[in-house]
C-alpha cells in the first residue's frame, strides 16, 4: 500500500475511532451531570428520506430521535448500541476486521443477573451498526466490519489489494470475488470504455465466458440480486476516478428495476450514505418492455405476483421516477402487459444472443434509460 493510502486509511480509523470513544464520553458525561444517558441519531425512515434534485441523488433530512437509557421501550436498544460500538472500538485499536456474523456473536451473551441476551438475532446487531453509521458518519466498513463476498468481476484491470497486485483479466472462470469493503483498493491499470453493472451471476457468467469484456473492451460485474454494498462502492469509484459510464442489465420486471433505481439513486434504508453509494451517471441498458416488443419476448412472459404489483405501484409514486415520461411509460407497458421477463428469455434467440447482438447493438446505438 502506497504511503498516501496508508495515510488516508489511517485517518480514516483514527476518525472513526475519535467518533466512536466521543459517544462513549457524552454517555459518560449525562452519567456524571445525574442525567438519564441518552443517544441522539438521525431518524432512519421513509419520512425523513428526501430527495436531492441537484445531485438527484437520496439523502437523510434533519428529523433526529433520543434513545434513553432509563427508558424501557428504549433500554436494549441503547445498551446493544453501545456494545456494538465498544467492538467495533476494538476492532480498530487491534487494526483487525470482523463479519457482521462475527460481531453479533461477539455481543451475544446473557446480562449478569438476568435471564435477558444483549442481542438474540443477527438484525439486532446489524441495526446497531446502522445505528453508529449514523451517530459517527463513517461506514460500516470504515468501523473494520464487513459482509460477506457476493459478486464477480473481471475486465483489463489491474488492482493492488492488500499488497496484492490482481490483474482481473487473468481470474479463469470465476472472476476476481468482489470483496465487502474496497475502500483501499488501489487502481494501477483501468483499460475499459464502460462498466455493465448485472443482477445475475449467470449472465455474468455467459459473458465471461463469451469474452465479452475483451471483445468490447469493458468491465463486466454481477451480484447475485439486490446489489451489495461493496459492489455498490466499486461501481462508483470507477465512475467517480476513472470518468466509466454503469450501465445496468436487469429483468424485465418491477425488482430489476428497483435495482437500477438504488443504484443510480441511493436506497431508502442507506439514504445516509447515498454520498459513497449512489452513482448519478449510471444508465439502464435493459431489458426494457421495448426490448419484449422489439425481439419478441412475449411468449417468455411470466405474470406479475400481487407483490409485483404492488412494487411497481410505490416506484411509479417515487419523486425520482414520477415525472420522469420515459419511466412511467415502462411503467404503463408493463402494467398493461400484466407480465415481466428475465434476462435469460434472451437465450432462446442463441445461446450467446445476449453478447453478440443485444448487448453490442443497444450500447451502440446508445439505447438507455436515464
Amino acid at each position: 500500500m502506497s504511503a498516501e493510502k496508508t495515510a488516508a486509511k489511517k485517518g480514516k480509523d483514527s476518525g472513526a475511532r475519535r467518533e466512536l470513544v466521543a459517544l462513549g464520553e457524552s454517555v459518560i458525561k449525562d452519567i456524571q451531570k445525574g442525567q438519564n444517558p441518552k443517544i441522539e441519531l438521525s431518524v432512519r425512515g421513509l419520512s425523513n428520506v428526501v430527495y436531492d434534485k441537484e445531485s438527484k441523488t437520496l439523502g437523510l433530512g434533519d428529523k433526529t430521535a433520543q434513545r434513553f437509557f432509563f427508558n424501557v421501550a428504549h433500554a436494549k436498544k441503547f445498551l446493544q448500541t453501545i456494545e456494538i460500538a465498544a467492538i467495533c472500538k476494538t476492532l480498530l485499536d487491534v487494526d483487525k476486521h470482523a463479519s457482521l456474523r462475527d460481531v453479533f456473536y461477539m455481543a451475544k451473551r446473557t446480562i449478569p443477573n438476568t435471564k435477558t441476551n444483549v442481542v438474540d438475532e443477527q438484525t439486532e446487531s446489524d441495526k446497531a451498526i446502522e445505528d453508529l453509521e449514523l451517530i459517527t458518519d463513517f461506514s460500516r466498513e470504515n468501523l473494520n466490519v464487513n459482509a460477506n463476498k457476493m459478486g464477480s468481476v473481471a475486465g483489463k484491470v489491474v488492482i493492488e489489494d492488500a499488497g496484492d497486485t490482481i490483474d482481473w483479466s487473468k481470474l479463469g472462470s470465476g472472476g476476481w470475488s468482489v470483496p465487502s469493503n474496497v475502500e483501499n483498493i488501489k487502481f494501477k491499470k483501468v483499460e475499459a470504455k464502460y462498466v455493465i453493472y448485472m443482477e445475475k451471476a449467470a449472465v455474468w457468467e455467459r459473458l465471461h465466458e463469451d469474452k465479452f469484456w475483451a471483445k468490447q473492451n469493458c468491465i463486466i460485474m454481477s451480484s447475485q440480486g439486490q446489489t451489495t454494498r461493496g459492489i455498490r462502492r466499486l461501481l462508483q469509484r470507477l465512475s467517480k476516478e476513472h470518468k466509466l459510464p454503469i450501465y445496468v442489465l436487469a429483468d424485465n420486471d418491477p425488482w430489476g428495476w428497483y435495482i437500477y433505481s438504488v443504484l443510480k439513486f441511493g436506497s431508502i434504508s442507506l439514504a445516509h450514505m447515498a454520498d459513497a453509494m449512489a452513482i448519478p451517471e449510471v444508465k439502464f441498458v435493459g431489458i426494457t418492455c421495448d426490448d419484449v416488443l422489439n425481439y419478441d419476448l412475449k411468449r417468455h412472459f411470466i405474470k406479475l405476483t400481487e407483490q409485483d404489483v404492488r412494487r411497481l405501484k410505490q416506484m411509479q409514486k417515487y419523486e425520482w421516477f414520477e415525472k420522469h415520461k420515459g419511466w412511467q411509460r415502462q411503467f404503463k407497458m408493463m402494467k398493461d402487459f400484466g407480465a415481466k421477463v428475465e434476462i435469460q428469455a434472451l437465450s432462446s434467440k442463441g445461446i450467446s444472443f445476449i453478447s453478440e447482438k443485444y448487448l453490442p447493438e443497444k450500447i451502440k446505438r446508445q439505447e438507455f434509460l436515464d
